[in-house]
């Protein structure tokens, strides 16, 4: 298995665990848990392939990952009610399923020689697409949109890590771990300690 197989199959899945839980917010049936669930787990991936013109998209060329995400799906259907705080499952799943689609993106623009503005952007699509087409669909507050979360700046630090470790090395071992690392490391702190940049604030107007 490559390291971008791996990094698709790990992706999928941990997306599809947090896909599944908003449908459990949104109170869904089964079928509306497996939709969810997959839009999330091949949301990103999806847009990252056709803009990539990367043929077959990736979960066409190998179902197995729309297999993987429903089998999510399902495990949460039954087990979400016994969970105290879905919300924070929630996003923390989101925030490794983070760490693990963004290094996706930016290996598979690597491999396809893609310049570095190309590299960070399907970085950080890969990353935040699904998430924002599962919130947007269920009608929740997109992460990606909460005031003063380190969301698609964490995408961003850490695509471009990922791109400039590979200037100095060919090593993918090497982009993955970094990209990955800071990725969560700046979500993480975002949510742990509250780190976030500045954000803008509109002055009165003048009398």
């Amino acid at each position: 298995m490559t390291a971008l197989s791996f990094l698709d199959y790990a992706s999928v899945l941990v997306f599809a665990l947090t896909g599944a839980l908003v449908a459990s917010r949104a109170q869904l049936d089964l079928i509306g848990f497996a939709f969810i669930a997959c839009l999330t787990a091949v949301g990103g991936g999806t847009i990252r392939d056709v803009l990539l013109n990367r043929d077959p998209v990736f979960w066409i060329g190998n179902p197995n990952y729309i297999l993987i995400a429903c089998a999510a799906a399902i495990v949460i259907f039954f087990t979400a009610p016994m969970v105290e705080s879905r919300y924070r499952w929630l996003l923390w799943l989101d925030s490794f399923a983070l760490a693990i689609a963004v290094p996706a993106g930016v290996i598979l623009a690597l491999d396809m020689q893609q310049p570095a503005m190309i590299v960070v952007l399907m970085g950080m699509l890969t990353g935040c697409m699904g998430g924002l087409l599962r919130d947007v669909v269920c009608n929740e507050v997109p992460l990606v949109l909460k005031q003063g979360e380190l969301y698609v700046t964490a995408t961003f630090a850490g695509s471009l890590t990922g791109f400039w470790v590979h200037a100095f090395t060919n090593n993918m071992t090497y982009v993955m771990i970094s990209c990955a690392v800071v990725t969560w490391g700046l979500r993480a702190g975002s949510m742990l300690m509250g780190w976030q940049l500045p954000t803008y604030r509109s002055r009165p107007p003048r009398v």
